[in-house]
């Protein structure tokens, strides 16, 4: 009988062991990290936990979210903010847009739409810290106006269970990833460990939001195509972009496949030649520490996805230990420039490229 529960418990923790060294071997712990880019960069102070961006390549702007994630989790929230970036200027500084703002305020992904007019509208993640507001999770929408933002609406519902990222299709249309079907707890946690499904991306349109792909293993940054017919989607644990066609007309989706690239995926721009940039984690491992502690840092990645001829071409177009940038959470180009922004560290990396990556 004692031998036959030892030998039970010996393979359950061969299983648990196996289980954590396949973890850990597919979050890239063991993955060597050889820093590699074909240029300069320097971190522009400012903005703290500058977890996506979107520039206004017409304009030349780049609009920065920041959130202090660290003083959120020493239950000491710090208003978030807008900040904006003058690519035209030379030794420009990120102009807080949204000053006013208090600790209900505490934005993430965000998307700029303009209109064929010429309008500006930006939809903004908002995670109030708690008790600001009756409610976890919001999208906030925001005209851009000569002065900067001014807010127009605040959008609601039950099924914003863990929203990270959003893409604006049209004025008042736009998908919005929930990287969780759980939200923040015991369950939450196992979902990510364990790469369970049950996460959706939701679609906002005349009707509110409704459900465009279910089932789904935490679905992170999303953007859409030129042609606004395919949507692209990060898995990040499965390390894979997703791509569904688009019905223009009714929002569904339907999924065509998936470009397996390697690495811990974050927040997708879309470039003007219809290439992907991708802010990757290489360690996911890596970048929970960061919550804790501002010593720690984490690799950062940036990544092309070319798409050509339904030929899907990955190249690594930055690699850092997290010395110059840590935790990259989104890469976003434009001209010879390459931004990076990062979950809870101070600032942006503002980089030149000495060329422009194959087409």
């Amino acid at each position: 009988m004692l031998k036959t529960v030892g030998t039970i418990l010996l393979v359950a923790v061969l299983a648990i062991a196996a289980f954590a060294l396949r973890t850990a071997y597919l979050a890239g712990y063991f993955r060597t990290i050889n820093p590699r880019f074909d240029g300069t960069c320097r971190l522009i102070d400012g903005p703290v936990g500058s977890e996506d961006l979107t520039v206004d390549r017409g304009a030349g702007l780049a609009y920065i979210s920041s959130t202090d994630r660290r003083a959120a989790v020493m239950g000491n929230p710090r208003p978030g903010a807008i900040y904006s970036y003058d690519l035209n200027a030379e030794s420009a500084a990120p102009i807080n847009l949204t000053a006013d703002a208090d600790t209900s305020f505490q934005p993430h992904g965000l998307s700029l739409w303009i209109a064929p007019d010429g309008r500006r509208v930006l939809y903004v993640i908002n995670h109030p810290a708690p008790g600001t507001r009756p409610y976890a999770h919001s999208v906030e929408v925001f005209e851009v106006v000569a002065s900067g933002l001014r807010h127009r609406s605040t959008i609601i519902d039950a099924r914003l269970v863990m929203p990270n990222d959003l893409v604006a299709v049209d004025e008042d249309r736009f998908y919005l990833t929930n990287t969780h079907r759980n939200p923040p707890g015991r369950m939450q946690t196992i979902e990510t460990y364990l790469r369970l499904r049950g996460a959706n991306v939701l679609y906002y349109g005349r009707s509110g939001f409704e459900v465009a792909a279910d089932d789904l293993i935490l679905p992170n940054g999303i953007n859409v195509s030129r042609d606004g017919k395919t949507i692209y989607v990060a898995s990040m644990t499965m390390q894979e972009v997703l791509i569904y066609d688009r019905d223009p007309a009714t929002g569904a989706l339907q999924l065509r496949g998936g470009i397996p690239v390697g690495s811990g995926l974050d927040n997708i721009d879309v470039d003007d030649d219809g290439s992907l940039w991708i802010g990757a984690h290489p360690n996911l491992l890596a970048v929970p520490a960061l919550r804790d502690d501002p010593k720690a840092i984490a690799p950062s990645q940036a990544l092309r996805v070319a798409l050509s001829g339904g030929e899907a071409k990955v190249e690594e177009v930055y690699l850092d230990r997290g010395e110059q940038i840590s935790a990259a959470s989104v890469a976003v180009h434009s001209g010879d420039r390459l931004l990076l922004g990062q979950i809870f560290g101070n600032g942006i990396l503002d980089c030149r490229m000495n060329k422009s990556p194959a087409a």
